[in-house]
């Protein structure tokens, strides 16, 4: 029951936030030049995202670990939906470079979030819990590859909102982001006596440097 209750506000969440992605695809307007090129790429990547989530949600197995607690819980959600309160604040007007370079961050950390959460497959989940170890695809060079494409595209959407107080929201969300890094490797570190060897040889998120 309790990880039927932890599926459904997730799944119905990512239906959602793809419901609206799919209607603001279907608003662009011509003329098709580079700027909706890019922009129809960014929600195209983002649906395919959403609609991956989904479907992960539906299949993934019951898990073999969790972390025990109130924190590991609290600091799953702030990190994942924190962020999104984003759209709360004033869009900033972006010249025509900046504009560039956010959606491509966005378009970027969305497409490999694809590739992260593919490879991770049926053992997602966004609280801190084991279902099975993922060290294959692009968790050969990172442990938390979905983390830090995430923190690409957040980078990405942050560049359109950016001020004094989104500063502060990003850094509150990157910090209970490091918390849940901490949780799950504890859990996986109980679970899976191999992941010791495993995160001596892997860089946590960016290879040679953290």
């Amino acid at each position: 029951m309790y990880d039927l209750l932890m599926r459904l506000p997730l799944l119905g969440y990512a239906l959602f936030i793809m419901a609206m992605q799919t209607q603001g695809l279907v608003q662009y307007r011509l003329p098709i030049d580079s700027i909706f090129v890019i922009h129809a790429a960014m929600q195209l990547s983002t649906i395919t995202f959403l609609l991956l989530v989904s479907v992960v949600v539906i299949s993934r197995t019951r898990p073999s670990g969790k972390a025990s607690g109130l924190e590991p819980r609290i600091s799953a959600l702030i990190g994942s939906f924190l962020m999104y309160g984003i759209v709360l604040f004033p869009r900033r007007d972006l010249s025509l470079p900046l504009e560039m370079i956010s959606t491509a961050l966005i378009l970027i950390g969305t497409a490999g979030a694809v590739v992260a959460l593919s490879q991770l497959g049926r053992s997602f989940s966004v609280m801190a819990e084991t279902r099975q170890l993922v060290t294959s695809g692009p968790y050969r060079f990172v442990r938390h590859p979905l983390y830090l494409t995430e923190g690409i595209a957040t980078i990405g959407l942050f560049v359109q909102f950016a001020s004094g107080w989104t500063v502060l929201l990003l850094a509150v969300q990157i910090g209970f982001q490091l918390r849940r890094i901490h949780n799950e490797e504890t859990v996986l570190t109980a679970s899976f006596p191999e992941y010791a060897v495993y995160s001596q040889i892997t860089a946590r998120l960016i290879p040679g440097i953290y």
